[in-house]
């Protein structure tokens, strides 16, 4: 016999407050933890920093409101104006990582007798330390006895010392930053070929497509989500740039090879200045620069998903 509460229409009509909203907050639940990292962690240091950058402080002492005067400090310094420039040279010099994954993807996406081992040997420099890549290419670029002046040499072509001239310096780096980044593009495009829609394939070759229409009509459309996040890596990457210049000439010569991140990291924390209100003036310009191109992202990631839905 059962009671009459638990056989009751109105109580079966009328569910809790938790089981009607349960499928909707189940997932903020999940995410509040991750949500209150990221408040932490990120968006409260970036606010903080741009505070610090409307003062004029060592670090230790007390800091002095100034205002503006970082940035207007900013736009009369020479230093930081090469910092930005060798940022748009770090731009579009990595972006051509793209094309070069790409090329080496499409290259090893074969079927042949040691294709495996080739593949290893391209995945290497995405797996070693960006230090270690920083200390080979200065080996490498060494004008007494690097592997560089012996190419040179039996060109017949007069040494250059890459590291040691303000012209060529940053390309030097750009060019050591690019043997990582290709390799990651091309395992992100790999990923993409394993994936590709045969009925496609065949479909186009059944219709004549071959060679350049092959690959602009079928395969680029459908490597599409695999490019996106070949591009969005490879543009942050060249705004994060600190690495190997750190390690392969320290922002020199005279100050030639800085980018924003550096010369941020040598005003605010090194013995160049101690100046934090500055560092963060710095890092401010450089978050703008970022947050375009993350809205775009967003949007981008946005309009995807509305037209998934």
């Amino acid at each position: 016999m059962t009671s009459s509460s638990a056989t009751s229409p109105d109580s079966l009509a009328k569910p809790g407050w938790w089981s009607r909203h349960q499928m909707a907050l189940v997932p903020w639940l999940f995410l509040t933890p991750a949500m209150l990292m990221f408040m932490v962690y990120v968006i409260a240091p970036i606010f903080e920093s741009i505070a610090i950058s409307f003062y004029d402080w060592d670090g230790l002492g007390t800091p002095k409101f100034i205002g503006l005067g970082n940035y207007i400090e900013l736009m009369g310094d020479p230093d930081f104006m090469v910092s930005l420039k060798n940022n748009v040279i770090w731009f579009f010099g990595f972006l051509l990582s793209i094309p070069m994954g790409l090329g080496l993807a499409l290259l090893l996406n074969q079927q042949v007798f040691g294709i495996r081992l080739a593949k290893s040997l391209f995945f290497f420099p995405f797996v070693i330390s960006q230090v270690v890549i920083g200390l080979v290419f200065s080996w490498f670029y060494d004008p007494t006895n690097g592997l560089l002046l012996h190419v040179m040499a039996a060109l017949g072509m007069d040494p250059v010392a890459i590291l040691s001239d303000d012209r060529l310096v940053t390309y030097g780096i750009v060019v050591a930053g690019l043997y990582p980044q290709t390799a990651y593009c091309m395992i992100l495009y790999l990923t993409g070929l394993n994936n590709l829609r045969p009925d496609l394939i065949e479909a186009a070759r059944l219709e004549g497509a071959k060679g350049w229409t092959m690959l602009f009509k079928i395969v680029l459309p459908q490597l599409r989500p695999a490019t996106f996040i070949a591009v969005v890596v490879t543009i942050i990457g060249s705004l994060r740039s600190f690495d190997m210049i750190s390690i392969m000439t320290q922002g020199g010569p005279y100050g030639q090879s800085r980018v924003l991140a550096y010369y941020m990291y040598e005003k605010a924390l090194s013995e160049y200045g101690y100046r934090m209100g500055y560092g963060t003036a710095i890092a401010t310009v450089l978050f703008l620069l970022m947050l375009v191109y993350i809205i775009f992202v967003l949007y981008r990631v946005y309009k995807q998903e509305q037209e998934t839905d």
